[in-house]
This record gives structure tokens, sequence and C-alpha cells, in this order.
């Protein structure tokens, strides 16, 4: 991976995917020093147990314990997520805004269509924001790398283009996980089963590569390394 990469752009179709697939990463690559930001598509309401003032202040509380640069919600639609050309140009004109070289999405199969849908937001989104004679805000810029988190409502085993160890991060990620009360701790028994599920997938992963627990990401692309020593 190039050295002067500095900024990532994690998006998520709600609040608490990006945390639930990639909190780890992210609090890792902050105290490494990236510039990390986090953005929203939608505020994830309704929800059986939440409210948007609720939704607000979790998002708000994670977004501070993971020790990112910025965290942006737009107002697109909870569970009616589409790929729009409205919805492309507001996520383009945040990439122009924020500048990262690295994006992470979604991993593309999921059973959420929310899911899906920010996957193929994020991509064109992606695109659009190096269009030059647009109307969109801002300078073109493109993003060099999309990385994709795993976050799926699938039982999926998917064969990760790296894993990144979060062993010292892992009791964090758990505890910014369970600020979102209203979807993964409103009682003992949800969280117990989210909490003993985000364990296992991360133990599994970090025990590939040797370490107690590690995060999988994929690409449509070959990675490059620049040096051997980039491997664990």
């Amino acid at each position: 991976m190039e050295k002067n990469i500095k900024t990532i752009l994690a998006i998520g179709p709600h609040p608490d995917d990006v945390e639930g697939g990639m909190g780890g990463s992210i609090l890792k690559l902050a105290t490494l020093g990236y510039e990390a930001h986090i953005l929203d598509l939608t505020n994830g309401e309704p929800t059986p147990h939440g409210s948007p003032e609720i939704r607000k202040k979790e998002c708000e509380q994670a977004a501070l314990m993971l020790g990112v640069k910025s965290r942006i919600v737009l107002d697109l639609p909870n569970r009616y997520l589409m790929d729009t050309i409205e919805a492309r140009k507001k996520v383009a004109a945040v990439i122009r805004n924020i500048r990262p070289q690295i994006l992470f999405l979604p991993y593309w199969i999921d059973a959420h269509p929310d899911h899906v849908q920010a996957t193929l937001v994020g991509e064109a989104g992606r695109f659009y924001a190096k269009l030059t004679k647009s109307d969109i805000p801002g300078e073109p810029f493109y993003p060099t790398h999309i990385f994709y988190y795993l976050c799926s409502h699938f039982r999926l085993h998917v064969t990760p283009s790296f894993i990144l160890d979060i062993s010292k991060e892992f009791e964090k990620k758990l505890q910014i996980a369970r600020i979102y009360q209203s979807q993964f701790a409103y009682d003992d028994a949800r969280w117990k089963y989210i909490s003993s599920s985000i364990m296992a997938r991360n133990q599994y992963y970090g025990n590939l590569i040797r370490a107690d627990y590690g995060e999988p990401f994929m690409s449509r692309e070959q990675i490059g390394l620049s040096d051997i020593r980039d491997i664990l």
C-alpha cells in the first residue's frame, strides 16, 4: 500500500454497520495516524427499539470513542435506500470534500437490500467524484482504492484479500458496539447473541493470520505490495 495514504472514508448504510464490520480497524488506523472518516447513508430509522434521537446519540458517542475525524449522516431513506443519481451525487460531494485515498464499503453480497445498494452507491459515488463539468460541489477527486468490509446478514464464508490484526483493539470494539443499545443490547439475550457473533467471527479471521482477532477485507482488484516486509 502506498506510504502516502493518510485519509480513509468508511461508508455504511446505517449507523452501527461500520462499527460491526470494521470498528477495530478504524480504531487501529486512527491510532496509527490516519485521518479516518465515516459516512452513514441513512440514520437507520425506523427500527423497533430506536428513534432518530436515540440513534443520533448512539452514533455520536460511537464516533467519539472511535477517534474519527468526522462522521456525516446523509438524509437518504432507511429500508428504501436505492442507487439513484441523487444518492451518487451526495456521496460524490462528500468524497470531494474529504478526499480519501481509500474507501471502505460493505461487502457486495448481503441479504439486506440497503447494504447491497450502499455498495452500489459508494462505487458509483467514487466514479462521479472524479467527473469534470458536473454540478457536484467541490473539486474532482478519485480515491485510488476500494476495500470491502464484512457486515452481511448472510452467514457467509468469504476469502479475504487481507485481514487486519485487531487483537489490541477488539475489547474496545465490543464496547463501542454495545453503545448501540437500540440495535445490539436492548436486553441481555440480544447482547449475548451479538457479542458472541462478533467475537466468533473476529477470532476466526484472527486465527487465519495467527492473531487473537482479525477483521477481513475484500477487493475486486489485485492488491500490490511495495515491500515483502508488509506481510505479517
